[in-house]
């Protein structure tokens, strides 16, 4: 077999080929004109890995990115054509938790400040005189593997650790000795330092802004080592100008490469060009790992971080198949009206005909619906049970032959909430049908929303008007009724299907009229 390495991925993962394949290092002409040739490609971020490039592939079989993401790879095209795409997702945490550290201690020290100022002729011990790490609170936003190698590695220097992340169990942050946040308030309130690792997602752009830096305390430092999206510049720019924040130290930028910026040449700033992967180590142990799950790919072994690899075995295909697109669904729904109780546990219970199978795909796929998004790395149906191990997230299976009503059901648990869903008819249609406690009947489309409301008339007009009124247009709604053997609460709940999703503010709306008591929105 041959295998083409189209960018540099260091010498080690290059050897390692070498032992198992024909390997070719860079790309002498166009790629395209070569691709045909090979079993396997490896990149890392330059090269595109296009429909287009794949159609001209037909002996592919799998894609290495030697790196954390697969951006630059059209996953769909390579999964239709079935071609295996795996990753390094493990590749730079330690060296981006390293280089946390190297700022938190240039903006504790004013290194690089001092550093300019002797080499450019002063003396100024006095200006540059800096603040101890030992005994302050370093607040960390977003405690996955890389916010846990920065609270492990801050504790080594005397520092208490309080960090907050919904999606990472209690027992994780007891066995670490780190304390638990229940909220990103807590944090703000207590921290000197602040740092941030969070998953880049539209729900986390722009969380450390104006709002956030008010409830800090005054004088607290932040850092952002992860994306640059979720700081807005400008609201850090004012409040280092009101002095409410005395520092800041940046990897990151919206938009990059950039050279021009209005933080930069700020005297309490300690900006570096996105260094938090670049280190001889990184690019050496990413292109190792790849190397290994390309030859896993290629000679029949585990690929345990490809992105797209079917979990269902074939013989349990045509069973369970259908259920995996509702079991994603129902463990994101569950999860959001668990919210804001923290993911510290999901159970799954498989009900019916589908228990005499292997249901662990189903599991797998619940977890991939309530941690996708919620988490720093990419979550797909390989790592998720590894994911949800090293969270601390409580993960529970049970299956049984009866279904009550239906052929066959699944119920996902989470916080103690409950959702309950089916497939329907020949196209297998997922149906959801337990939430709040309630039950209905309902198709699950791409948008929907969930509310709990007390029992009075009116209420579906009220939605209606109100969802009309933002220019949001109901495709389908159903209200729930108390099973007869559950005592009622004088609640209801109505779940509608919308054109797009609805917004926050839509549904904060509703909860500030008279009677309505929760209000949900899930985009699947």
């Amino acid at each position: 077999m041959r295998v083409l390495v189209a960018e540099n991925i260091g010498d080690s993962g290059v050897e390692l080929l070498r032992q198992h394949f024909d390997v070719d290092v860079g790309v002498n002409g166009e790629i395209a004109e070569r691709i045909g040739d090979y079993d396997g490609l490896i990149v890392r971020s330059a090269t595109k890995v296009t429909a287009d490039l794949i159609d001209r592939a037909p002996n592919l079989k799998v894609i290495g990115r030697a790196g954390v993401g697969v951006d630059n790879v059209d996953v769909p095209a390579a999964t239709k054509r079935g071609i295996i795409v795996a990753n390094a997702p493990q590749s730079n945490v330690v060296t981006a938790a390293e280089h946390t550290l190297a700022l938190l201690l240039a903006l504790a020290r004013n290194v690089p400040q001092a550093h300019a100022s002797l080499i450019s002729g002063k003396w100024e011990r006095s200006k540059f005189s800096g603040v101890e790490l030992m005994d302050k609170t370093l607040g960390v936003l977003g405690f996955g593997r890389i916010g846990q190698l920065v609270a492990q590695r801050a504790q080594g220097f005397g520092m208490r650790v309080l960090a907050f992340d919904p999606y990472v169990g209690p027992d994780r942050y007891r066995e670490m000795g780190v304390d638990r946040a229940e909220t990103s308030d807590e944090v703000y309130a207590q921290a000197d330092f602040l740092t941030i690792h969070l998953p880049n997602t539209p729900e986390t752009k722009g969380w450390l802004d104006a709002d956030a830096f008010a409830r800090c305390k005054d004088g607290v430092r932040v850092l952002n080592v992860a994306r640059g999206g979720l700081l807005v510049s400008e609201d850090l720019k004012a409040a280092l100008d009101s002095g409410k924040v005395a520092g800041a130290a940046l990897d990151v930028f919206e938009s990059e490469p950039i050279t021009e910026h209005p933080l930069f040449g700020y005297p309490n700033v300690v900006v570096t060009p996105h260094l938090g992967a670049s280190t001889a180590e990184a690019t050496d142990r990413a292109g190792v790992q790849t190397a290994e799950q390309v030859i896993a790919a290629l000679t029949g072994g585990s690929v345990t971080t490809a992105v797209n690899v079917p979990a269902v075995a074939a013989e349990d295909l045509e069973v369970l198949g259908p259920f995996l697109p509702l079991c994603r669904a129902l463990g994101r729904l569950a999860t959001t009206l668990a919210e804001p109780a923290p993911l510290d546990g999901l159970e799954i219970e498989c009900l019916g005909r589908i228990a005499e199978r292997d249901t662990r795909p189903l599991g797998v796929a619940a977890l991939v619906g309530a941690l996708a998004g919620r988490t720093e790395e990419e979550v797909n149906g390989v790592n998720a049970p590894h994911v949800a191990e090293e969270r601390g997230i409580a993960f529970v299976e049970s299956r049984r032959s009866a279904a009550r009503d239906f052929t066959d059901l699944v119920r996902v648990t989470v916080s103690g909430r409950r959702v309950v869903g089916t497939v329907l008819g020949r196209r297998h249609r997922a149906h959801l049908l337990e939430a709040w406690g309630q039950r209905f009947n309902v198709q699950l489309e791409d948008h929907l929303a969930l509310f709990r409301y007390r029992d009075v008339p009116g209420m579906i007009g009220r939605v209606g008007t109100t969802l009309g009124g933002h220019g949001i247009n109901i495709g389908s709604a159903a209200v729930g009724h108390q099973p007869d053997d559950e005592p009622g609460d004088g609640h209801a709940v109505m779940v509608v299907t919308t054109d797009q999703a609805v917004p926050q503010a839509v549904l904060d709306e509703l909860l500030g009229s008279e009677d309505f008591v929760e209000a949900k929105a899930v985009s699947l």
